[in-house]
């Protein structure tokens, strides 16, 4: 038995494909939900068909980038497993949205999916350390209520969200997280080490930290972090 394969057919139907979605990519960016709809109404599986690709920028990638809250609110409700989609640069929506401050979309993510706090982009970094990273205090806290697990969070350089805040020079961000894992008496935390060997206390010593070291004092114990 043997089968023939019509590679014009084929060809026609990829080419097909890419046209609807660079109409997608296009209403992404325009926020047009009504054409959303109207390509989804031509092609019902063409969003199930973008979330099968690894590392392809999807319409929730470009509303994120662009601040199309309405949009991207509208496509997690339609397919809610594009927001863990990493694009070709090893980001996820949720990263994009945090770094175009586009707050009311990663607010809306965040209520959709507390989870998209922990989401691993480049580097493993996650929500929460980029906004440690950035001291936005605000985020900081909203984002340990929404996903307390995300404290434990470590990037390839094997660095939690306090590593971050310290070596960022954001004390600010540093106290809320002492704060936080002090009243959920995680202070073991503390004492995890960085992929060079460094405690939190000794990135303060080493960057001449006083405030943080202060405060480190009543946390941890100061001779084993200084040996």
């Amino acid at each position: 038995m043997s089968i023939v394969v019509d590679v014009n057919r084929v060809s026609d139907s990829i080419d097909q494909d890419e046209d609807t979605y660079e109409k997608l990519k296009k209403a992404a960016q325009d926020g047009d939900i009504e054409r959303l709809y109207e390509l989804i109404a031509g092609d019902p599986d063409i969003l199930e068909q973008i979330d099968k690709l690894s590392f392809r920028e999807t319409p929730l990638h470009v509303a994120a980038e662009k601040g199309q809250t309405h949009f991207a609110m509208e496509v997690m409700n339609l397919k809610p497993s594009l927001a863990l989609k990493l694009n070709a640069s090893g980001y996820s929506p949720m990263h994009l949205a945090l770094q175009g401050n586009h707050v009311r979309m990663v607010r809306g993510f965040v209520a959709v999916d507390s989870s998209l706090v922990s989401i691993k982009g480049r580097g493993r970094i996650t929500p929460l350390h980029h906004v440690a990273r950035i001291g936005d205090g605000e985020l900081l806290s909203e984002f340990l209520l929404a996903c307390p697990s995300s404290i434990q969070d470590l990037t390839i350089r094997c660095e939690t969200a306090v590593h971050v805040a310290v070596k960022s020079r954001q004390f600010e961000a540093f106290k809320i997280l002492l704060g936080w894992i002090e009243r959920v008496k995680r202070e073991e935390i503390l004492n995890w080490k960085d992929e060079d060997g460094n405690t939190v206390f000794q990135i303060a010593a080493s960057m001449n930290q006083t405030e943080v070291m202060k405060l480190l004092g009543k946390s941890v114990n100061v001779n084993a972090q200084s040996s």
